[in-house]
């Protein structure tokens, strides 16, 4: 199993007391990454989200991958996700971009894309929509274009119904001949079935504990035998993302935890996400959860809904993941934790528990798209 982060521009309520806490969170969730990239995780992953404030301030993830392009050394950079629906990001752009960065990167960038958040994003771009679910039309319609602009020498052209191009030379291609590795961020169980058919890995953004993981994989991986894929190669991969917290002793980790607001990010999450199905009881907003106590970490902890705990303890709980047969496990870093305590946890889980499982110095997606073509 191979290990991420996973980073959003979250601001949160400190911009009720701070200035300037959108520019110092987006700073320091680009420390984290140099960090991640210096402990020895694999990937690092960017969300592209628009009008969700406090949520998620990271709108120009594409400057943000480059800039880290530059300051990191051996972490792929992920985009997580790059809009590819015509009215918010034309498609030729973003092949443009995805090769620019797999140029500045040295091949080392991950082409994740999906639909949007919800209605509060979805209605920004396409005003008087009424089902949310138009969205997968028009993904559907554009995903399989890409590979064909980055590896025909003169792109066919494409006229569909919501975009269309003339042949034209899309440029730059992508570096070394090849392409970047192909995500999809998926919600539901029939999304990682049609992921798995098309050749993309699941970007697994809905997967919230270790039994979810049996449902996931069921689709996933049944399906993935029998891909058609879209890109010049299958990327058979499951990453999915859960919270971590990690510090010398247990009862650190666990005040940690406890005094870091971890409460308030699932509130927004479900006052943006709205196609989400709500859990029974949960609060509608503006009301949100209440603050986490440390007995309830210890009930998160117990229920596999959150790492957290010593090194020793953090690598069990890992362990679990892999078992599981997560192919990459990605920490949404906890969100409202100083920053100095979000750094520890990247520095500890480097030097005690990546060495402990992921031994292969290779990238899986490195593999798959050095691979010889069938």
């Amino acid at each position: 199993m191979e290990f991420g982060i996973f980073v959003q521009g979250y601001v949160g309520k400190r911009a009720e007391t701070d200035p300037l806490a959108e520019h110092k969170a987006l700073m320091e969730e680009t420390e984290y990454v140099i960090q991640a990239d210096r402990s020895g995780f694999k990937y690092a992953w960017a969300s592209e989200h628009h009008f969700l404030d406090e949520y998620s301030h990271l709108s120009a993830n594409d400057v943000f991958l480059g800039y880290l392009a530059h300051a990191t050394e051996r972490i792929h950079l992920g985009s997580g996700i790059f809009n590819p629906l015509a009215p918010v990001n034309h498609p030729v752009k973003v092949a443009e971009k995805v090769a620019m960065l797999d140029h500045l990167s040295g091949n080392r960038f991950e082409f994740g894309s999906g639909r949007g958040a919800g209605s509060h994003e979805i209605l920004g771009f396409m005003p008087g929509v009424t089902d949310m679910n138009h969205t997968k039309e028009l993904w559907e319609e554009t995903i399989a274009e890409f590979p064909k602009m980055w590896l025909q020498d003169e792109y066919q052209g494409f006229q569909g119904k919501h975009w269309s191009l003339p042949p034209r030379k899309v440029l730059p291609k992508p570096y070394g001949g090849a392409h970047p590795a192909m995500w999809y961020a998926a919600g539901s169980p029939p999304s990682y079935a049609m992921a798995a058919k098309k050749g993309l890995g699941v970007l697994g953004f809905s997967v919230q504990k270790v039994s979810d993981m049996e449902w996931v994989l069921e689709q996933y991986k049944t399906a993935i035998v029998d891909a058609e894929p879209v890109g010049a190669f299958v990327n058979d991969n499951v990453m999915v993302t859960t919270t971590a917290i990690c510090a010398p002793t247990h009862a650190e980790a666990v005040r940690i935890a406890a005094s870091g607001g971890l409460h308030y990010l699932p509130s927004l999450v479900f006052r943006y996400h709205d196609t989400f199905p709500r859990p029974e009881g949960f609060p509608v907003w503006p009301e949100t959860l209440p603050e986490y106590t440390e007995e309830f970490v210890e009930v998160l902890i117990e229920e596999e809904l959150l790492i957290c705990g010593d090194p020793d303890e953090v690598l069990r709980q890992c362990e679990r993941w892999e078992r599981a047969g997560a192919d990459q496990l990605s920490f949404g870093l906890p969100v409202g934790v100083p920053k100095e305590e979000t750094l520890q946890t990247i520095r500890l889980v480097g030097e005690h528990v990546i060495p402990k499982i992921d031994t292969d110095p290779v990238h899986r997606t490195s593999r798959f798209r050095a691979a010889p073509r069938p």
